[in-house]
């Protein structure tokens, strides 16, 4: 009798395990994949164009990645220390990329520091009430506004517009400096205004269409005192278009044309910025987040406003919904940001705007 049922326990023993070894098997399975995808991350960012897809992840899931994993570990088993071992590395491996903003050294602003506002108005006011849209603009308060997307988008294609009778309206006494879909307004004398990158290649009678597809860094030399202020009004090419398909090899002909047109801004930016020896602020639109290779030379070379940012994960984009990336940054060198904010566009745009109070030398 005892025989008998041992020999039909046995099996029922085994039914009961199969669920266990199949569930610590996938916890293994996507434990790994997710340090292998890290790994791949660190190694491909910004060096291969494909990898602009993967780079689309928000930052912050560098870090809470690997945190569910682990506590995903004991349902694991007897696997649950491998996978244990390998959420830690990719930890080790992703925190970094998280984007986690622990620094907030912001400090009182002195007498004559000067107000910037740096957004992406997603195409003027096309869709919006003009008054409504000046009327976000001038409540700011700033000294200098650097605007991105100073165009409308009809039948998929962007055109030009023209506003600046109503620019100088709003605006009296700044002066204006306009490069294809940028513009740049200041309460400071521009003393110089040269050509970044791409931008080289235009001429006085270059038609609106190709400024607007080499001229993405705008540079404006301001005279504040006794100092010369270089700013760069930036919008780096998107990725892709939200409405094309990747199931067709048109997708990824787009994908890597603008890779290379991405390539050639930040080129050109960081040629320009490491020639110039002027105390600087690079701020707008780089459809990169922290965790994108093609930021790296930026963060290494310039500082973030984010260290005068109280938010502990800055985020800009979209503005309407939980904000998950930030695509919208702003850097110096030789000036200090005393504070910077990310601003309620008011249904405005999909992006939030940028509020910086920064010091040079003398203001």
């Amino acid at each position: 009798m005892s025989n008998a049922l041992g020999t039909r326990a046995a099996p029922a023993a085994e039914a009961r395990g199969r669920p266990r070894r199949w569930r610590g098997r996938l916890v293994l399975t996507v434990t790994a994949a997710w340090l292998l995808f890290v790994a791949l991350h660190r190694l491909l960012s910004g060096r291969f164009w494909l990898w602009l897809l993967p780079d689309l992840v928000p930052p912050l899931v560098y870090l809470a990645g690997p945190l569910l994993l682990l506590a995903a570990t004991p349902l694991a088993g007897r696997l649950r220390r491998w996978c244990a071992v390998l959420a830690v590395v990719s930890l080790a491996l992703g925190v970094d990329q998280s984007a986690l903003n622990l620094t907030g050294d912001g400090s009182p602003a002195p007498p004559g520091a000067v107000r910037v506002v740096s957004w992406n108005t997603e195409y003027w006011h096309q869709d919006d009430d003009p008054g409504h849209f000046y009327g976000f603009l001038k409540a700011q308060h700033a000294d200098v506004y650097l605007l991105q997307e100073y165009l409308s988008w009809t039948d998929d294609t962007p055109r030009q517009v023209d506003d600046l009778a109503r620019l100088r309206q709003e605006f009296p006494g700044y002066q204006i400096a306009v490069e294809g879909e940028l513009v740049t307004l200041s309460r400071f004398p521009i003393v110089a205004s040269p050509p970044v990158g791409p931008a080289r290649a235009l001429s006085s009678g270059s038609p609106w269409l190709s400024a607007f597809t080499l001229g993405k860094v705008l540079r404006t030399d301001l005279r504040i005192g006794t100092s010369i202020l270089s700013l760069y009004n930036v919008h780096i090419p998107t990725q892709y278009m939200l409405n094309e398909n990747p199931l067709t090899p048109a997708f990824y002909t787009f994908l890597q044309d603008r890779n290379a047109a991405r390539k050639a801004q930040f080129d050109g930016l960081e040629a320009d910025v490491g020639a110039n020896r002027n105390p600087l602020l690079v701020a707008g639109d780089f459809n990169s987040t922290y965790a994108m290779g093609d930021m790296g030379w930026l963060f290494h070379r310039l500082s973030s406003a984010n260290r005068a940012a109280r938010s502990l994960y800055p985020a800009s984009w979209p503005a309407g919904g939980p904000a998950l990336w930030q695509l919208d940054w702003a850097f110096t060198s030789s000036a200090r940001v005393h504070g910077y904010r990310l601003l309620d566009p008011e249904g405005m745009s999909d992006h939030r705007a940028q509020g910086l109070v920064i010091s040079i030398g003398s203001t």
